[in-house]
């Protein structure tokens, strides 16, 4: 088993045979009749093990691989285009699935904001972010890590009795991008995480929280005695939550949850929602949003950072730069397609916004966590929220949490059956203060966020 799982942390294709095969079925295309076409291959590989009260729980592996194709046909003035995919790289079934899309293509509406990208927008010459960075994991070394991280978490309290899995998983991946203008590039990338839920029992009543690692790189991620010691902290700290009557008040968001608010902004300014109106921002862009002391940067090239990359998922260009500078918006999520309908240019976001980061100039070393509920004074502390009760086009927000009620700054007692809710457009206005308890997951950086008022809606 152990060499199995080895094995597999290998590809089976290298950079050149994609190469080799995007080149291939990029000159198919064209002899077919494809007026452009762009090409993407793909392959991954990785296993994920799940202990639960030290036995392993769930073995999970996966070895997937995928080639997806975009053919265009231009006639005079019109557009027309079809995709299709598959996952078997014998060349019949790719030169099928060339066909097939050159097929959809010609028997599909016209669409003349369909296209590559312009030449001069592709980036020929990518940089390497050290994205890569494989786990040669046996299953017995991904036991041993959960198991560590489970241990630490039973032993922190008696009142810790079980979890809801406590996990390791490695994944690599790589893949290739080819279009008929002469752009072809691609890289490996890797993501690996280890997790715990811990879950508490005190007489009737019942709690659980989790908390995480994930890196590229397997040498970053936590300690697993850390994160099953930090879990369980986190777990025994909800036992005895209250409800708490109907009240407005600061609200502030931990920063695991400030990333939220992120994506939140990111869906709202991105070319499909602007162009389709399904967004409160159209033609906000010059706009004040937030109050003048709030920056969020979108950084595609940090090292080793999930989210980074020389160039989008058609392969333009990305850079460094402001979308909010002192609260105004000062650029969309945009990629060729939806930049053509809205009249602008692409902004390297095909697949959606890179490396976001939000900041604040008010800012001190000094604002930790703690000293973020000395500012709120009095308020909510939400550490998490349910459901999914956001209304992009009025700004409604509603959602269900948990989380602490501060007197004085500090905990007096956790709580629980609470719904927060507001305006976005007030939300953004209000955000007083953002922390420097500063934590990077996935493809954003934030931390705590303080909101000046929100309703809480309780017993």
């Amino acid at each position: 088993m152990e060499q199995l799982i080895k094995n597999r942390s290998k590809f089976i294709y290298s950079k050149s045979e994609f190469q080799q095969l995007a080149q291939d079925m990029l000159n198919y295309a064209k002899k077919i009749g494809a007026s452009h076409s762009s090409i993407e291959f793909n392959e991954g590989n990785g296993f994920s093990v799940f202990v639960r009260k030290g036995k392993i729980d769930v073995i999970e592996q996966n070895n997937d691989k995928n080639m997806n194709v975009i053919i265009y046909i231009q006639d005079g003035k019109k557009m027309f285009y079809g995709n299709s995919s598959t996952s078997d790289f014998c060349k019949k079934s790719l030169y099928d699935t060339i066909n097939a899309a050159y097929n959809i293509a010609r028997f599909t509406a016209s669409d003349n904001f369909a296209g590559l990208p312009d030449e001069n927008t592709l980036e020929m010459n990518p940089l390497d972010f050290k994205l890569y960075t494989p786990w040669f994991l046996s299953i017995d070394d991904a036991k041993l890590i959960a198991y560590r991280c489970e241990n630490e978490a039973f032993n922190f309290n008696s009142l810790i009795v079980n979890n809801e899995n406590t996990g390791v998983t490695t994944q690599q991946s790589h893949f290739l991008l080819a279009n008929s203008h002469g752009f072809m590039s691609g890289y490996p990338f890797s993501k690996h995480i280890i997790s715990i839920s811990p879950i508490a029992i005190k007489g009737k009543e019942m709690q659980r929280d989790n908390w995480y690692s994930s890196n590229s790189d397997p040498k970053k991620l936590d300690q697993p005695e850390i994160i099953g010691f930090y879990a369980a902290k986190r777990t025994i700290s909800r036992l005895k939550a209250k409800k708490i009557s109907t009240r407005k008040c600061p609200v502030l968001f931990e920063a695991p949850l400030a990333f939220e608010l992120l994506n939140i902004f990111a869906r709202l300014i991105s070319g499909n929602s602007l162009y389709r109106k399904s967004t409160f921002l159209v033609d906000s862009l010059g706009k004040k949003i937030f109050s003048s002391h709030i920056q969020i940067i979108e950084d595609p090239h940090i090292l080793g950072s999930f989210g980074s990359s020389s160039f989008d998922n058609e392969g333009v260009k990305t850079q460094k730069r402001l979308v909010v500078k002192n609260g105004i918006i000062q650029g969309y999520f945009l990629s060729t397609y939806s930049a053509k309908k809205l009249g602008m240019k692409t902004t390297g976001n095909s697949g959606g916004a890179h490396h976001l980061i939000i900041i604040s100039n008010k800012t001190k070393s000094s604002d930790n966590l703690k000293e973020m509920l000395k500012k709120m004074n009095t308020g909510l502390l939400v550490t998490e929220l349910m459901g999914d009760g956001i209304n992009y086009i009025t700004g409604d927000y509603s959602k269900g949490a948990f989380g602490y009620w501060i007197e004085n700054g500090k905990i007096q007692y956790s709580v629980e059956e609470i719904t927060i809710s507001g305006k976005l457009q007030n939300m953004f206005k209000q955000i007083v203060a953002i922390g420097s308890d500063v934590l990077t997951r996935n493809s954003n950086t934030s931390g705590s966020i303080l909101i000046e008022n929100m309703i809480i809606a309780g017993k």
